[in-house]
């Protein structure tokens, strides 16, 4: 398992961390397992959300 910061995970998704956490926070994107003290977010879960192997949300499902 490789597992990345916020600011990585963000970047693989063309985002900036800001929007990236919103989205977590929203519900709308996975959270973040737990390695110590860190939040990190598993490669391949961001892989399959890109992938379409995970569920995206419509535009309409994202509060602004």
């Amino acid at each position: 398992m490789i597992a990345v910061k916020d600011t990585t995970a963000a970047s693989m998704l063309d985002m900036s961390a800001p929007e990236f956490r919103r989205l977590v926070d929203a519900g709308v994107l996975p959270p973040p397992c737990r390695i110590g003290k860190h939040e990190r977010w598993r490669v391949d879960t961001i892989k399959a959300v890109v992938n379409g192997d995970a569920s995206w949300p419509d535009d309409e499902d994202i509060e602004a």
